[in-house]
């Protein structure tokens, strides 16, 4: 058990230093190809956070440990919005500037619900994962448009002044490129190791460890950058990093997930864990699309995603520490 400890520890470790390194090395070669400042906003680091949530998920569905696959995604988006946000927005009142951002936040609603309406026969087929990719590959579609239109925008700004900071030569933006990308599978499979060890270990599913321990783990990268942006003032940032893994999470994670390993769910998904990632995404909606003017999360509702999320996670890791009764 101790070797299952360190092994997630060290895998978890190694997962958000080359997600840092894939998506810094990723955003500078697309800016010397000539990618504009909020398309990289939109795609490369809004989505490339959520490297990490692909590669465990796609090794946890070709190893036979679904629950991990899932849990890891639907976890991540649990820890984003309650955890992740409800952090920030206490640091500092999340505003909402950026039309992108605000538009995609009715999008991710819809998203959510699509979700929630393939998942409710408590499978996901081939046929469902598929479907996923596609209404991902046509948002793809529709963001990559959007960011061409060359509309002056929050979110553009805020990631043209990152993008002047972290300036480097374009043959050292494909080296991280390749070893983030090289360090970040790696260490999903050393993750991937030690979560199911541990989970054999305390005798829960490996649903439970992929909610908890492996979606926290994979969400620190979300939470680091959002949380230095917050600090920044660059809330659009902070929002849309939450936003953009959402939805990565919900349809290409899980749609790659479900190509490779189609998978039969528990009750406790569609009775706990999916009631509780649609309510959070619906409290984002309301809270940061602003229908009488700008948008904001101030600390209050801060403080009340962060109670749900200290709430919900007690509620599934206390059956581990309570002892049998006789």
């Amino acid at each position: 058990m101790t070797l299952a400890f360190l092994a997630v520890v060290l895998g978890l470790a190694l997962l958000v230093w080359s997600a840092d390194r894939f998506v810094e090395g990723a955003a500078c070669t697309a800016r010397y190809f000539g990618m504009s400042s909020l398309l990289i906003g939109m795609v490369i680091v809004g989505f490339g956070t959520s490297a990490p949530e692909l590669a465990v998920s796609a090794l946890a569905a070709s190893q036979g440990n679904p629950g991990i696959a899932l849990g890891n995604a639907y976890g991540s988006n649990i820890t984003n919005i309650a955890l992740i946000l409800g952090i920030t927005a206490l640091i500092s009142p999340i505003g909402v500037h950026s039309q992108v951002v605000r538009r995609e936040l009715p999008i991710l609603a819809v998203v959510t619900a699509l979700a929630a309406w393939q998942i409710w026969d408590q499978e996901i087929t081939r046929l469902d994962a598929v479907v996923m990719l596609c209404v991902f590959g046509g948002l793809m579609a529709w963001t990559i448009w959007q960011g061409q239109q060359n509309r002056a925008d929050a979110l553009g700004e805020e990631i043209e002044d990152e993008l002047q900071v972290h300036v480097m030569p374009i043959k050292f933006a494909i080296a991280w490129l390749v070893v983030g990308l090289a360090f970040l599978i790696a260490s999903s499979r050393l993750l991937v190791w030690g979560a199911v060890q541990i989970a054999t270990g305390f005798g829960v599913s490996d649903l439970v460890i992929g909610l908890t321990v492996v979606a926290v783990g994979t969400s620190l990268p979300e939470l680091a950058s959002s949380i230095i942006a917050a600090r920044k003032g660059e809330h659009d940032i902070a929002l849309g990093n939450v936003i953009g893994s959402n939805l990565f999470n919900t349809l290409a994670v899980v749609g790659l997930a479900g190509v490779i390993h189609p998978m039969k769910l528990g009750q406790e998904i569609i009775l706990r864990d999916l009631p509780v990632m649609a309510a959070l995404t619906l409290s984002l909606f309301i809270f940061g699309y602003g229908f009488r003017g700008p948008g904001r999360i101030n600390r209050f509702e801060g403080l009340l995603l962060l109670a749900c999320y200290i709430g919900y996670t007690a509620y599934l890791v206390g059956p581990m520490f309570t002892p049998p009764q006789q």
